[in-house]
């Protein structure tokens, strides 16, 4: 249930032997399994694949010679999320202007008047968008 919670995939709870068990086979949680759990909840969010997360807990495992290979996986998906970020600002700016496109073509009854617009009359925030999806 825990695991369902905070990552979504149990996978991260039996890769993770040190989670203590009651004497009925039950996980019992400590504050630094919460933690950890939170971490590898974090690395599903920034788009870590299963397979490089349960390298990363076998790294960990093994200690501090695995520093290098640990910080080295996070520069990599720093990366990542950077590039998503780019990908997803791109793609707000789209929605923005077709959000703009529809509210002119609204007060003007007809999508005529924003389409028939010149690239001078389009908000100047929009005219890259608008030329990127008129493949210009």
């Amino acid at each position: 249930e825990i695991a369902q919670c905070l990552v979504g995939s149990e996978m991260c709870i039996r890769d993770r032997p040190q989670v203590e068990r009651s004497p009925g086979g039950i996980r019992v949680f400590q504050e630094s399994d919460y933690e950890w759990l939170r971490m590898i909840g974090c690395m599903k969010k920034a788009g870590m694949s299963i397979r490089d997360i349960r390298h990363y807990i076998q790294l960990s495992a093994q200690g501090d010679d695995t520093i290098g290979d640990r910080l080295e996986m996070f520069r990599n998906q720093r990366e990542v999320l950077r590039r998503r970020i780019e990908e997803m600002r791109h793609t707000l700016e789209t929605v923005e202007y077709k959000c703009w496109y529809y509210e002119t073509a609204r007060e003007a009854g007809t999508v005529q008047a924003p389409k028939s617009m010149t690239e001078q009359e389009i908000p100047e925030r929009f005219r890259t968008i608008r030329r990127e999806l008129k493949g210009e």
